[in-house]
């Protein structure tokens, strides 16, 4: 079993931007050091179960915004989660930061707190675009960023895009990763534009001010990117994760893909520890009350079954490259999905859309453009 991971939530955005769904408000500096302060007490509540997550080998800052917070405040988190939990010595740290925080100064601050993965939320090189989802930093920024950190030395540098977007012409899409590729990253994700519920974008899409693209013009935006990239030396390995090479590959997003167990800090941040899911309080004033009276910042929790799980694995098995190993799932699930399915496996491969490679049930890209619906149509009864 691969060794368990540490995720931290920053709730903090200079702006909310209007697609976004994730526990994130605006605050001051007041307002993030309060917050730091009660991370750092939560961090020693869990001190007593160390050991059920021994070694913590990946450090995940995410968000919300983590380059809203202070290199000091940075270096704070980071000493009292060795302090209190059983973090490996070599743990690999990964930070995401908005391109605007980017400087000579932010980057090797990062650098020396240890920072190897750092992951800058881009999402377009399009002025039109960037002012359409509401960001801050320009499309020259956004270049300069990914030169700086490249520049800085961290192990992988990664760029998260958004495609999808309304009426957006396909060859702005196009545009964006001949401009991406360019820069050279260690890494990329690109994420299509879902417009939830309760956000601005949902606001509108329920008054007829904005639609959503037509499945098939979504289909054709995915195996376009997944075929530009893969043509231009990033492989995709998960349905929306790109690298140029197997170890700029995310260590710590593979913990949730394989059910690894991981600890997450941080108001509505989730954690499992093999069968066992819980999860915190997604507001922060409620987060930081229940760390003060001593109980986590806790807001629920589940207990998973067998077919929970195995159901879980399968639907994250078929997202990525490597697929699925029927001999390992069999064992830790107890399903022989041939057996169980092979009429089905038949089929779809013949549509294209999966084959079996040694033992391995792998995904072709036509099945990843459909994974969640390929994954519904197995059956995970006994045998």
């Amino acid at each position: 079993m691969p060794a368990p991971g540490l995720y931290i939530h920053v709730p903090f955005c200079s702006k909310i931007c209007p697609y976004c769904d994730f526990a994130v408000l605006t605050g001051g500096r007041e307002a993030r050091a309060r917050f730091v302060e009660h991370l750092l007490a939560e961090i020693a509540l869990w001190a007593p179960e160390r050991s059920a997550f021994d070694p913590i080998d990946t450090i995940y800052f995410g968000g919300g915004t983590p380059s809203a917070l202070e290199p000091e405040e940075i270096a704070r988190i980071l000493a009292a989660a060795r302090e209190h939990l059983s973090v490996a010595g070599d743990a690999r740290v990964f930070f995401e930061a908005n391109p605007e925080d980017v400087t000579p100064g932010s980057v090797r601050a990062w650098r020396e707190l240890g920072v190897r993965f750092l992951s800058l939320g881009i999402q377009s090189f399009d002025e039109e675009a960037l002012r359409f989802l509401g960001r801050r930093h320009t499309a020259e920024e956004a270049q300069g960023s990914v030169e700086l950190a490249r520049g800085a030395g961290f192990d992988t540098v990664s760029i998260d895009l958004i495609y999808g977007l309304p009426d957006q012409p396909f060859d702005v899409w196009q545009r964006t990763l001949e401009a991406a590729a360019a820069l050279r990253p260690d890494h990329l994700s690109c994420y299509q534009l879902t417009i939830h519920e309760g956000t601005p974008f949902g606001f509108r899409l329920e008054r007829g001010k904005l639609a959503e693209l037509p499945e098939h013009a979504q289909a054709d935006l995915f195996t376009f990117t997944h075929t530009f990239l893969r043509d231009a030396g990033w492989p995709g390995y998960e349905v929306s994760n790109f690298a140029r090479s197997p170890e700029h590959r995310s260590r710590h997003n593979r913990k949730y893909w394989d059910h690894t167990p991981y600890l997450g800090l941080g108001p509505s941040a989730h954690s499992f520890s093999g069968s066992r899911r819980w999860w915190n309080e997604k507001r922060l004033g409620a987060w930081e009350g229940k760390v003060a009276a001593g109980d986590r910042g806790l807001a629920g929790s589940e207990e998973l079954t067998a077919a929970d799980l195995a159901l879980e694995a399968l639907m994250l098995g078929l997202r990525t490259a490597e697929g699925i190993d029927l001999s390992r799932f069999r064992e830790r699930y107890g399903v022989d999905l041939m057996k169980r399915n092979e009429p089905l496996v038949e089929r779809l491969a013949v549509e294209g859309l999966l084959s079996v490679e040694d033992g391995i049930l792998v995904p072709s890209l036509a099945g990843f453009a459909v994974t969640d619906s390929l994954a519904r149509a197995f059956g995970l009864g006994d045998g």
